[in-house]
């Protein structure tokens, strides 16, 4: 029986974990659930799974039945991996970041859906994997892919990285046709049911820089190493090219279950997803990858090449003008623009602490507030 920790319980993937933990009740049990602010949610799902914790991290009135203990404030974060076999961190955003690092530095396994925590804080969270020797496995279905191409294993020689992407809705849509596109729009992806923030992440090809930086880090791979294409069948989740020319990819309907089950199971496979009919699959198409109409891509490619500070300001900007694209205040440009702002105004710093990273999320937060709101 394995034991997880699931961080970020009540999102979408938090759900696609409980959905696994369900098919195979026999092999995986929760060990502890955290949500965010979804009081209601995460009851819940204590209700059917029984924990040993629970806890919403923003507060708020949880209903436990018997033998699951609630766990508040600062005790979230000390206790949440007591007892667990795999810390599964799906928790959206910056917040997830602490939450990486606490397991880290507890030597559990990790499984990590929370690009996040790579993006801003790459430096610290791989200085302490490779110091205690932490399975650290990809969920992000991308990542996912090269790791399965890479035979599990984030050490293999390789001589490039492919990323695939679906292009978001907008791919066929000039420059000034985007600029009237609305949030409702943003949130019709042609391929893919996630979140809300991640989707117009998607749609702004914003996610897919991230995952350029992602990358650099799980695959200790130069920015020169790492290439993105679109793919918009999204059936090639990635692909891996070796020294010797061939090249090996990972190919599946679109699903965050396989992945999911995947980081849980390594190296056994258990039934998951139905396989693909090739019969009926038809042609697959792979385009260059348009920056020059997705400038968030080329924003977060140039902060991962300069590294330090610089990716954490691009992350709490993007949120913010993620969040105020959402309610309607700015036009689907302005993300961008919010972003480019927010990196010209901070200057770069080495990466010394979590508290740092932290301190530089809030002051970038403001000026991106200021930027959207004025």
């Amino acid at each position: 029986m394995t034991n997880i920790a699931l961080i970020g319980c009540t999102g979408s993937i938090g759900r696609q974990v409980c959905a696994v933990v369900r098919r195979y009740p026999d092999r995986f049990r929760f060990s502890a659930l955290v949500g965010g602010r979804n009081a209601a949610g995460v009851s819940a799902l204590a209700e059917e799974f029984r924990p040993d914790f629970a806890a919403v991290a923003e507060g708020g009135s949880l209903s436990l039945p018997d033998g699951v203990a609630k766990l508040c404030g600062e005790e979230i974060l000390a206790r949440c991996f007591d007892g667990c076999d795999v810390a599964m961190i799906a928790a959206g955003g910056f917040a997830g970041l602490a939450y990486t690092l606490r397991a880290a530095e507890s030597g559990k396994k990790i499984a990590l859906a929370n690009k996040e925590s790579l993006v801003c804080g790459g430096d610290l969270v791989m200085r302490e994997v490779d110091r205690r020797g932490i399975d650290l496995i990809p969920v992000d279905s991308e990542h996912s892919a090269l790791w399965q191409a890479l035979s599990f294993r984030r050490d293999a020689p390789f001589e490039k990285l492919v990323l695939t992407a679906s292009g978001g809705p907008f791919r066929s849509l000039s420059v000034e046709e985007m600029a009237r596109v609305t949030a409702a729009d943003a949130l019709r992806h042609p391929t893919w049911n996630m979140g809300a923030k991640i989707t117009v992440d998607s749609a702004t090809l914003l996610n897919k820089g991230y995952e350029v930086i992602e990358a650099k880090w799980l695959y200790r791979a130069e920015f020169s190493q790492i290439e993105a294409v679109v793919h918009p069948e999204s059936i090639v989740h990635s692909l891996v090219t070796f020294r010797d020319g061939a090249t090996v990819a990972q190919m599946g309907y679109p699903t965050m279950e396989l992945p999911i089950q995947l980081a849980l199971t390594y190296p056994e496979r258990l039934p998951c997803e139905k396989p693909l009919d090739f019969r009926s699959l038809g042609a697959l198409h792979f385009f260059p990858l348009p920056a020059e109409k997705f400038p968030c891509f080329g924003l977060a490619v140039e902060a991962g090449k300069a590294g330090g500070t610089l990716p954490t300001v691009l992350n709490a900007a993007g949120e913010e003008a993620v969040k105020a694209f959402l309610r309607g205040s700015i036009s689907f440009p302005k993300i961008a623009e919010t972003i480019s702002d927010a990196l010209e105004a901070f200057p770069r710093e080495e990466v010394s602490s979590y508290a740092q990273l932290a301190e530089t999320d809030g002051k970038a937060r403001l000026a991106a507030r200021k930027f959207i709101y004025g």
